[in-house]
C-alpha cells in the first residue's frame, strides 16, 4: 500500500499562503479568498485513491493555518462528485492487509472528516451525479451541501459487506436527516436521489447542474467576504455542542461570543449601521 498514512504536504517555501498550492491528487485552485477542490479522475467517477485520502486530510489540516483562504467549496469534475474507494486501488488492497493495516487505513479515512469539521473555513460541497461510499462521507463532513436532482447520495458500505459505521456516518448522518432514514440508507446502500435529499434536509437546496459549481462558489464568496472569525467560531461550536448540555452550551455559547464582541469586525458592524453603510469585514 503506496504513501500510507502519507506525509504532511509541505507548502511552496514554507510560506502560509494556499493561493498557488500545488495539488498532486485532485486539482486546486483559488478564486479570491475561496479555494476550489475538486476530485479529478472523471472516467471513473473520482473515486479516492490512499494518496488522494492523505492529501485531503492534509490540506483541510493545513487549512487551519492559511489566513488567506476563507472559505472552500469542494466537488468532482465531469457530472459527478465522487464514486468512494477505488475498487482497483484501494478496496484490491485492502482485502491483502492484516487488521494493523486496516485499522491504520480506517483511522486515515475518519482523519480526513476530522480536518474538515476542525479547519476554520466554512466547506461547501457541490453534489452533481454520483456521490458514493466515502464519497457521501465527503458531503456529509462539509458544512453545506448544494446538490442537483438528478444527483445519486448512496452509503454503499453495506452492498460490500460493511458496517454503515464509516468515518462518522453514524455520527453525523442521524443529526442530520433523523435516525429512522439514516438507518434506512446505511442499511440498505440504496441511492438517495436529489429531491429526496432536499427533501431530508441532506442538501441545503438543489441547483441546475449547469449553474452548481457557480452557485456554490457564490455561497462560498458570501461566507468569504462575511465576517469569517465569526463564521469559524459558529463552526467550531456547532461541533463541540454536540457533546454539551444545554446549559453547558449557553455557558460555551457566552463566552464564544463575548469573544466575537471584542473583535474588530464586530465594532465596524456597529459604525457601519450607525452610517448607514453596509460593513466590511476583514476577518478580525
Amino acid at each position: 500500500m503506496k504513501h500510507l498514512p502519507g506525509k504532511p504536504h509541505e507548502l511552496p517555501g514554507n510560506r502560509q499562503s494556499f493561493q498557488a498550492y500545488q495539488a498532486r491528487h485532485f486539482s486546486y485552485r483559488a478564486e479570491g479568498s475561496v479555494a476550489i477542490v475538486s476530485l479529478n479522475r472523471p472516467e471513473r467517477k473520482n473515486p479516492l485513491t490512499f494518496e488522494s485520502y492523505a492529501e485531503l486530510r492534509d490540506l483541510f489540516r493545513n487549512l487551519a493555518y492559511a489566513d488567506d483562504i476563507k472559505a472552500v467549496v469542494l466537488g468532482g469534475e465531469g457530472g459527478n462528485f465522487c464514486s468512494g474507494g477505488d475498487v482497483h486501488d484501494i478496496i484490491g488492497p485492502l482485502t491483502q492487509l492484516d487488521m494493523p493495516g486496516l485499522l491504520t487505513f480506517t483511522r486515515m479515512t475518519g482523519d480526513v472528516i476530522k480536518a474538515m469539521r476542525a479547519c476554520p473555513q466554512m466547506v461547501v460541497a457541490a453534489i452533481d451525479g454520483i456521490c458514493a461510499g466515502a464519497g457521501a462521507l465527503l458531503a456529509l463532513g462539509s458544512d453545506m451541501r448544494l446538490g442537483t436532482a438528478r444527483s445519486k447520495t448512496a452509503f454503499l458500505f453495506s452492498r460490500v459487506g460493511l458496517a454503515g459505521c464509516d468515518m462518522g456516518a453514524c455520527a453525523m448522518l442521524p443529526r442530520m436527516i433523523g435516525q429512522g432514514r439514516a438507518t434506512e440508507l446505511l442499511a440498505t446502500g440504496r441511492a438517495m436521489g436529489g429531491e429526496e435529499a432536499e427533501r431530508w434536509g441532506f442538501f441545503n437546496r438543489l441547483c441546475e447542474p449547469d449553474s452548481l459549481q457557480g452557485e456554490a462558489l457564490k455561497l462560498a464568496q458570501d461566507l468569504a467576504n462575511g465576517p469569517t472569525f465569526a463564521h469559524a467560531m459558529t463552526k467550531k461550536m456547532l461541533q463541540q455542542e454536540w457533546n454539551m448540555g444545554v446549559d453547558e452550551a449557553i455557558e460555551a455559547e457566552a463566552q464564544a461570543q463575548a469573544i466575537c464582541m471584542a473583535t474588530n469586525d464586530f465594532h465596524r458592524a456597529y459604525h457601519a449601521f450607525v452610517a448607514k453603510q453596509k460593513p466590511v469585514f476583514e476577518g478580525d
